[in-house]
């Protein structure tokens, strides 16, 4: 979610955003084509995180409503689910932020986990004004399409538990991943990136919060484990050259780290000051979740604060790092550019 930018850089790119596109330019819903991107044309959705259930891919997306020259207007999760990668099925919103009784707005990125049975829900929000600054809020439901309720009562993370940090929203875009041994970690950060261990009963923190803030760190953290490898797959920002947001990694021995800088892995999303990665292997094969703002709806264009899921294939080298990935319109509708280094 791309707020590390000043209030009056975010409306000079948003004022980008809005006069360099015309509906002709966009990706308009009548160009639909089975596993093309964009994924989602009826609707302008972000921050997609995947969650594969048995022979069903889950896609966990936030819901953009910003209208004209509105930057972000976010208040609703909506979940999608396929088992081809290439028809969705839309399971409508599944929780709103309204139903964080704590939290006053912003529904922000978020991912879900399955464990102990359930099925835990965790994402940013606008604290209200007992804890100010953005925090990271968790629901659980018996199912992956909710309906979701707030498991905790309260925040799981607020600003206050991260003092060090340079700025108020930091504590947003939560990424949650299990280990083998069983012990979950959530990560999360803007500038800065943290991470922590999640006690058994999935709604507080177990012990210390570390920072481990990889070169060019944005936000946008994504956590996954390949073989003996973990990734950290991130939005990233090289304020000294870069307007916008392009995706980086690091790789590590163990969640702790240490971690290990492997450069950029995809450019900036078309039309997009952000982007936001989200990492699965569904049936073999893995697969790279991004947004951008590409899509036309009616006589609303891509913006900053109106973007478009898009997947596209990943691939790994024999020695554990990713193969760069070009975004495209094609997506996954044509196979992978090459069989070599597919796990």
């Amino acid at each position: 979610m791309g707020v590390g930018v000043s209030q009056a850089k975010f409306a000079a790119i948003a004022l980008v955003a809005l006069t360099s596109l015309s509906p002709a330019i966009g990706q308009t819903a009548s160009q639909a084509r089975p596993g093309a991107n964009p994924l989602i044309r009826d609707k302008f959705t972000a921050d997609p995180a995947p969650l594969v259930v048995g022979d069903r891919l889950y896609l966990y997306v936030g819901h953009d409503e910003a209208q004209r020259d509105e930057m972000f207007n976010m208040r609703e999760w909506l979940v999608y689910s396929t088992t081809d990668m290439k028809s969705w099925t839309d399971h409508g919103p599944i929780l709103k932020v309204a139903d964080f009784k704590w939290a006053k707005k912003d529904a922000w990125a978020s991912q879900a986990i399955q464990k102990n049975g359930k099925f835990w829900f965790y994402a940013a929000v606008e604290h209200d004004g007992t804890h100010p600054g953005k925090a990271i809020a968790v629901a659980v439901s018996d199912t992956p399409t909710g309906p979701f309720v707030d498991a905790k009562g309260s925040a799981l993370i607020t600003n206050e538990m991260t003092p060090k940090g340079t700025h108020s929203w930091e504590d947003i875009d939560p990424t949650v991943f299990t280990d083998d041994d069983g012990t979950t970690w959530i990560a999360w950060g803007n500038r800065q990136c943290y991470i922590a261990k999640l006690k058994p009963n999935m709604i507080e923190i177990d012990g210390p919060i570390t920072e481990i803030t990889p070169p060019h760190f944005e936000e946008g953290p994504w956590l996954h484990k390949r073989g003996a490898l973990y990734y950290l797959t991130y939005a990233s920002l090289d304020r000294s050259t870069h307007r916008d947001e392009k995706v980086s990694y690091a790789t590590a021995p163990s969640p702790k780290g240490p971690w290990t800088y492997r450069g950029e892995l995809t450019g900036s999303g078309k039309y997009s000051f952000t982007i936001h990665p989200g990492i699965a292997e569904f049936k073999g094969n893995w697969y790279l979740f991004l947004h951008n703002a590409g899509l036309t709806i009616g006589d609303l264009n891509g913006a900053i604060g109106r973007r478009a899921v898009t997947v596209e294939h990943l691939q790994y080298n024999r020695d554990g790092t990713m193969k760069p990935v070009v975004q495209t319109e094609a997506g996954v509708s044509v196979p992978p550019p090459s069989s070599a280094g597919r796990n």
